[in-house]
């Protein structure tokens, strides 16, 4: 037989499983909306405007990549200088001598060379397209064009590209 004693307490524990579980919504719908109004169409209307935003940045975002790589393939990547002495049999002009060569990823750009002597010094630049220039390099000039594409060659290899 049931006492109006036990029936009471029967009654507010479960008032206050109910209560618990209501204080449990509650914290949850506050993390779910976020804001100062706890709106459920206003919440989901701000997240799809962020959601919008966020793809336009993502489409910004690629096409500008594109124009920096399509800028960097052009950029001068592979540089390298090799000095030496042209004249080692009379040794004038000791080390004085270079060639440089700057050039791209695709192999466009131009060997750049010195000889000096003690009289003069004469200075060449040969173009370079897909790593060939259309004037015949000295070896010095090879020598610092095949340094130079190892040196972009490694570089990327680093980079895991």
């Amino acid at each position: 037989m049931l006492t109006t004693g036990i029936i009471f307490y029967i009654v507010s524990g479960f008032a206050l499983l109910v209560l618990v579980w209501l204080l449990r919504l509650e914290i949850k719908f506050k993390r779910l909306l976020p804001g100062k109004s706890h709106n459920l169409e206003e919440s989901l209307t701000s997240i799809q405007d962020a959601v919008k935003e966020l793809k336009k940045f993502q489409i910004d975002s690629v096409a500008y990549l594109g124009t920096v790589e399509e800028r960097l393939q052009c950029s001068v990547q592979g540089v390298e200088t090799i000095r030496f002495n042209p004249f080692q049999g009379r040794g004038e002009g000791g080390k004085q001598s270079f060639a440089t060569a700057l050039i791209n990823e695709k192999g466009d750009g131009v060997v750049i060379s010195s000889l000096y002597s003690r009289e003069r010094v004469s200075m060449f630049a040969k173009p370079l397209k897909c790593f060939v220039s259309e004037f015949e390099l000295s070896d010095e000039e090879k020598e610092a064009l095949q340094k130079a594409r190892k040196s972009f060659s490694n570089h990327k290899d680093k980079n895991g590209k």
